[in-house]
């Protein structure tokens, strides 16, 4: 069904169409998502959700792991199980909020390995115990497909068949009068955006990719974040879907304080949906936060029937909620509109959560979660990140990094090694300080260096239960 609009807005439309089609750089498959991601923004038919109407999932809907069927002990029935599968990564983030210029995917995360390094481990591993074809994709943005296709190539030997495609590629609007930015003179990429990660089942399906993987028998792809270390292939999530034909599942795990504003799922009219912090009235923005009501949160590792998104796709059925992103780009106002793939799920038959153990969601967003995996928190092997079982305390420390700490290169030359942390509770760095080899850090530990001093933290320091102002706390 079309969107209803004013004349104003459907002039405003019929502008737009003019001005894309001239845009050569897109696809027409671009253009037309575009203009109609664009239209359905304009008609404001976003969902609006009746606050009394929200109801807590049950069991049926938001499946608790534990209790999720053991999975066949037959190595054969595996090979079966992990022959319909295939792993899809989004890997259209750049690592600038981390000082890294490329992909976010190639930051090293351990022992020299990148986040695709490790990604490509596990899956080789797998495909090597049961003997299957697990193929990995990547979803590449403009801003990362050039340089992922380099960085693929030293994979060409590896067990694995890896298949990249592009998020689609649309024009920021300038708010002012409604044209695409790069039709008033600006040929840069900053004219441009990838409009969500929503965008990966068109995209996924443009690509072609889709129509090849569904002629080879396969049923179900594994969606996450490249940046979630968590985000591992699990076989009892995989049968349980296939036993109960689930055409969508995404993973959720309970909400910690640092989690409030993640999205949760709820039951709405009888589906189960998505609710984002940004579709909350102001007046119930602290319930949404509040971890007794809304116990859960996205994890975005997301299990989807291929056949579905298939049926979805060509029926332009899948109307995410819009996310307008304002931006500002050389002084001029400009609009992205997004969507998310998680809010996909009410669109799909039978679909579910299945609430996981937090070890599933491991994200690196920030170089105080690389301290995290890169301590003894942490061992890796086979490609997998797994916590120390000596650490008693079921939550990770909390890290706090002064902005000196904020770019990858500086965060490593601050430390000579990645301290002990396993009996750490918290830790705040400010201001210019460098850690030596070799130290533990236990219970709270709060080190600030007084403004224009260089404060160094000896090797082989223990430092329990303190605040350090200077040399002479030590």
């Amino acid at each position: 069904m079309a969107p209803t609009l004013s004349s104003a807005d459907a002039e405003k439309i019929s502008m737009l169409k003019s001005d894309v089609a001239t845009l050569d750089q897109i696809s027409e498959n671009e253009k037309s998502g575009f203009i109609s991601l664009v239209a359905r923004y304009l008609s404001g038919e976003a969902q609006h959700i009746e606050w009394s109407k929200i109801q807590t999932p049950t069991d049926e809907v938001v499946v608790p792991y534990d209790t999720l069927a053991p999975v066949p002990e037959d190595a054969a029935e595996t090979k079966k199980l992990l022959d319909k599968l295939v792993v899809l990564k989004l890997n259209g983030g750049l690592g600038t909020t981390m000082g890294c210029t490329g992909p976010k995917s190639v930051i090293e995360v351990r022992n020299g390995l990148t986040f695709l390094d490790l990604i490509v481990i596990q899956i080789e591993t797998l495909n090597a115990k049961y003997g299957c074809n697990v193929p990995l994709l990547l979803m590449n943005s403009f801003n990362t497909h050039d340089d992922t296709l380099k960085i693929v190539e030293k994979y060409a030997n590896s067990k694995i068949d890896i298949h990249t495609f592009n998020q689609s590629q649309y024009p920021r609007l300038v708010v002012e009068d409604f044209k695409p930015l790069s039709s008033k003179g600006n040929t840069s990429k900053e004219a441009w955006y990838p409009p969500g990660h929503g965008d990966v089942f068109p995209a996924f399906k443009n690509s072609g990719k889709l129509d090849a993987l569904l002629s080879q028998g396969k049923e179900y792809v594994f969606v996450a974040n490249s940046d979630n270390l968590g985000a591992v292939v699990d076989l009892k999530i995989l049968s349980h879907l296939i036993t109960n034909k689930n055409e969508y599942c995404m993973e959720v795990t309970p909400k910690t304080l640092a989690d409030v504003k993640g999205g949760t799922l709820i039951s709405y009219e009888g589906k189960v949906q998505l609710l984002e912090i940004a579709q909350v009235a102001d007046e119930h923005v602290n319930e949404f936060k509040s971890i007794e009501k809304f116990k859960i949160f996205n994890t975005n590792n997301l299990w989807v029937n291929l056949q579905a998104i298939n049926r979805l796709v060509e029926g332009d059925a899948l109307k995410m909620e819009i996310i307008p992103n304002p931006k500002e780009v050389d002084g001029i106002k400009v609009l992205q509109l997004e969507t998310a793939a998680g809010a996909a799920i009410r669109f799909f038959d039978h679909a579910i959560g299945i609430n996981v153990p937090r070890s599933r969601f491991l994200p690196v967003k920030a170089s105080s979660d690389l301290l995290l995996v890169q301590s003894d928190l942490y061992t890796l092997s086979d490609g997998f990140v797994t916590r120390n079982p000596a650490r008693a305390n079921p939550a990770n420390p909390s890290i706090e990094l002064g902005p000196e700490f904020k770019k990858v290169a500086s965060f490593l030359s601050r430390f000579k090694s990645i301290p002990s942390i396993i009996d750490l509770d918290s830790l705040k760095v400010t201001g210019d300080v460098w850690f030596g080899a070799s130290i533990t850090l236990k219970g709270k530990v709060t080190i600030t260096a007084k403004p224009g001093v260089k404060l160094e933290i000896p090797d082989e320091a223990v430092i329990a239960d303190k605040e350090i102002n200077g040399p002479e706390d030590i």
